[in-house]
């Protein structure tokens, strides 16, 4: 009964004036996040040479960037289920803003790699927050459409970051990059405290008793174990893929013979595709489900990066396939992000999405690595792009099986609430 009232009540929410208010705030956090979070990869080419470092050297910080994600979304999801999605949202805000202007005065690769940590902290403590703060305020129907709409703020981020970086890096340096990702959280953050409302379930202050549980454990209870696990999986997977480019490609292009400008224009195309998917696939994922419209896109985008790394293309179809690539694995990954937020109730929700993030980290960490290894290699640049195809084509095989699996434990549910129904149909007649 509770369930179904939740349910009733997102579903009246979901066409509301506070709804879109929250997912206009969440969406701009995004875009602030997603701007840190590629910040430092546009900051490379700039930093090396003034550094006097190969590229590759700076890995740790991409690592160090990785490893802090993980820490942030690991702490926020459970602190934001027990504790309520808002402070546990401005404490994230602050966090990745302070630190990400801190970065701005990096003298030395061991000072970036400390500051770009504890940025990441807040950048990971933002990513489930905001899902699980739009999703208790949508319908089941809508939730994923919503959340990946939201979350594409952090594809728009990322790609004003590339605009953005190609404009400061002549007049600031690569200073000026850092400036802009630590200004603009800290002004947003004056306009959250006062317009962004609480979740309705920790405004009333009435919860269900499973809430009080460790929210961690309820990952693995009433069936959800597998689902649980093939959604770490698949967020892995996609986060390697996405995090190898996002960090190496404007290296990448650098290495071919763009400059650090024309480098950054380019990239920023990758994350553009994932803002058009996402006007693209919502309506299309409330129609015919995510699982079966984000495997496809999940392919789509594994080919469209292949042939970027087998063809040396020409700057703008190079452009186009970027864009193509973006809303393959970029704007998958943000359905991904509604997709979980969908799989879990309300009261696990923050922590589900959180652990998926977060344990998709690995993933992030070994990305880069992979990309720095093939470029130490001697490899022709643009091919270390090739390595993201075969894990893309694995990741939409997985999510056709969680499909698959999600089936299958609606129909048990039905079921067993069928058949809790047959057994007191009469005894209560």
């Amino acid at each position: 009964m509770m369930v179904a009232n939740e349910n009733i009540a997102a579903g009246a929410r979901s066409s509301s004036p506070l709804l879109w208010r929250v997912a206009l705030l969440c969406g701009l956090i995004q875009m602030l996040d997603g701007y840190d979070l590629i910040s430092i990869g546009l900051a490379i080419p700039s930093l090396a040479k003034e550094w006097s470092l190969p590229s590759a050297a700076f890995t740790p910080a991409f690592v160090s960037s990785s490893i802090g994600i993980m820490v942030g979304a690991m702490l926020a999801g459970p602190a934001a289920d027990l504790f309520g999605r808002k402070p546990t949202l401005l404490i994230s805000v602050a966090l990745f803003g302070l630190f990400s202007l801190a970065s701005a005065w990096a003298n030395s690769l061991p000072m970036l790699v400390a500051l770009r940590f504890v940025t990441g902290i807040g950048i990971g403590g933002v990513m489930p927050t905001t899902v699980a703060l739009t999703s208790d305020y949508t319908s089941d129907r809508w939730r994923a459409s919503v959340v990946m709409l939201m979350f594409t703020g952090g594809a728009i981020g990322g790609f004003f970051a590339g605009q953005i970086a190609a404009q400061v890096l002549p007049h600031w340096g690569w200073q000026g990059i850092f400036y802009v990702g630590g200004v603009a959280p800290l002004v947003l953050l004056m306009v959250l405290i006062p317009a962004l409302p609480e979740s309705p379930q920790f405004q009333s202050g009435v919860r269900p008793p499973s809430a009080k549980k460790n929210p961690v454990k309820s990952l693995f209870v009433d069936g959800l174990a597998l689902t649980t696990i093939l959604l770490w999986a698949i967020f892995l997977i996609n986060l390697m893929d996405t995090y190898l480019i996002n960090y190496w490609l404007p290296t990448v292009l650098n290495l071919e013979g763009f400059t650090p400008s024309e480098a950054a224009f380019a990239t920023s195309t990758f994350p553009a595709g994932a803002i058009i998917s996402a006007l693209l696939l919502g309506p299309i994922i409330a129609r015919y489900g995510a699982e079966r419209t984000l495997a496809t896109s999940l392919l789509i985008g594994a080919i469209s990066i292949g042939i970027v790394g087998l063809v040396r293309l020409p700057i703008v179809p190079m452009m186009v396939a970027l864009a193509i690539a973006g809303g393959g694995f970029i704007g998958s990954q943000n359905g991904l992000n509604g997709l979980a937020a969908a799989a879990y109730p309300s009261e696990t929700r923050a922590t589900g999405v959180g652990w998926a993030l977060a344990i998709s980290r690995p993933g992030g960490i070994v990305g880069p690595i992979v990309g720095g290894a093939l470029l130490s290699l001697g490899l022709p640049p643009i091919q270390v792009m090739l390595f993201v195809c075969g894990p893309g084509l694995v990741t939409a095989a997985l999510v056709a099986l969680l499909a698959v699996r999600r089936r299958r434990h609606a129909e048990m549910t039905l079921t067993r609430a069928t058949a809790a129904m047959d057994g007191v149909g009469p005894a209560v007649r």
